[in-house]
């Protein structure tokens, strides 16, 4: 089927936000089909709900990409535990796996397949910040990382891309992908 890329965006945003656009195009440019989908639904609908939906639009094999940055890595834990096939990467940016903060987080499921989410992923990545002012911090990395291996990377950058931090390209996510 060839190599393709989903992109995942956070928590109110679009497929227009901060670096999506940007590293879009240059998976494309090295032969992925990239999809940037709009979700509305991403931390707002119930995950149970929510992710039969998510399944249900896109396609996964053993070629696919997953990148999910803030309430979309939170979305790739409950894909990838509910995935019928092994994808090829998923990168996690911004994500947590409990509450980072005070507000309510939908997109979270009460508790999760850790082993299923292993075996659905040959190889996995947290970025997350330590200065993330959302508590999607170094530390929801490292949970996730503990019960997941992977590799951890942990910046001084912020949520990555907010209303109120540009953040148009994102040189790490684009050497981090093949």
């Amino acid at each position: 089927m060839g190599r393709n890329a989903i992109i995942f965006h956070g928590t109110g945003g679009s497929p227009d936000n901060c670096w999506y656009r940007w590293l879009a195009g240059r998976l494309a440019t090295r032969g992925y089909a990239v999809e940037v989908p709009h979700h509305p639904g991403i931390n707002v609908e119930p995950i149970s709900t929510f992710l039969p939906k998510v399944l249900g639009s896109h396609t996964f094999d053993e070629d696919t990409v997953l990148v999910g940055h803030s309430g979309g890595a939170a979305l790739l834990l409950a894909l990838l535990e509910h995935l019928d096939v092994t994808v090829a990467q998923a990168i996690l940016v911004a994500g947590y796996c409990t509450p980072p903060n005070a507000e309510e987080e939908p997109v979270l499921q009460p508790s999760y397949g850790w082993a299923a989410i292993r075996e659905h992923v040959r190889d996995i990545y947290f970025v997350n910040s330590r200065t993330d002012p959302y508590g999607c911090d170094d530390r929801q990395g490292r949970a996730m990382f503990e019960r997941l291996g992977g590799t951890q990377i942990v910046r001084d950058d912020g949520h990555f891309g907010d209303y109120d931090q540009p953040f148009e390209r994102f040189d790490l996510l684009d050497r981090l992908i093949p």
